[in-house]
């Protein structure tokens, strides 16, 4: 099941058509009281929420859904007309799994939708498990990172950035590769988004945020040896 917030009819009678052609099951919603209302009885496999809705925002929204432990796990692409980067990072940074900007084709999203869908179930395969590079530690099952023992609070993608680093000590994965990788798709040249993500990664971090080696024109590693 898939839910579609959207309060324009046209475009939300268009999407869940879309989706039930295609194979999925799909409901669609006006605005995000009827969304939760909705989630209370069921939990979808993924939701498209625009950000422009009546009363509460689709950024608010987001919020909510992440906040919660029984709806923090279901994957969220963002669907409005804002198309500014600054948007787009805000979006992906508050927890979205992707973001889709108006005007867009029908097959485009359902491209996107499959994408999500296949990151979050290789994830979930994967299995979680402790990580390590010198004071700083991942345990992926307390979805918790530590710097000297002290708990760091990371956003959702901040968190899978890590992850993808720690897995993969001393080699080098480009921008595009930790697009594709954590987003689910090529952003098609947008890689200023990683180099956000890894600013404020490092931040957080402190001391141990020197453990992520930027290799010029390539991309980023975590330190192999310590």
């Amino acid at each position: 099941m898939i839910y579609c917030v959207e309060d324009d009819s046209n475009i939300r009678d268009l999407v869940v058509y879309t989706l039930e052609t295609t194979g999925y099951k799909a409901r669609g919603f006006e605005d995000g009281k009827a969304c939760m209302e909705a989630l209370a009885s069921e939990t979808p496999e993924l939701i498209l929420l625009d950000i422009m809705l009546p009363g509460e925002d689709g950024m608010s929204i987001l919020g909510r859904l992440k906040a919660a432990p029984e709806t923090r796990d279901i994957p969220v692409i963002m669907v409005t007309a804002k198309g500014a980067e600054y948007d787009k990072v805000m979006g992906l940074d508050s927890g979205a799994d992707d973001y889709v900007t108006k005007p867009f084709g029908m097959m485009e999203l359902i491209s996107r939708i499959k994408a999500v869908l296949r990151r979050v179930s290789k994830d979930a395969g994967e299995g979680e498990g402790l990580l390590m590079c010198g004071n700083l530690t991942m345990d992926g099952k307390k979805h918790e990172v530590k710097v000297d023992g002290s708990v760091v609070t990371l956003t959702l993608k901040e968190f899978e950035l890590l992850k993808q680093l720690l897995k993969h000590p001393g080699i080098v994965l480009t921008r595009d590769q930790l697009l594709e990788d954590i987003w689910g798709y090529d952003f098609g040249g947008e890689t200023r988004t990683v180099d956000v993500h890894v600013r404020t990664l490092r931040q957080k971090l402190g001391d141990a945020g020197e453990y992520i080696e930027t290799v010029r024109g390539v991309g980023y590693r975590m330190r192999g040896e310590l």
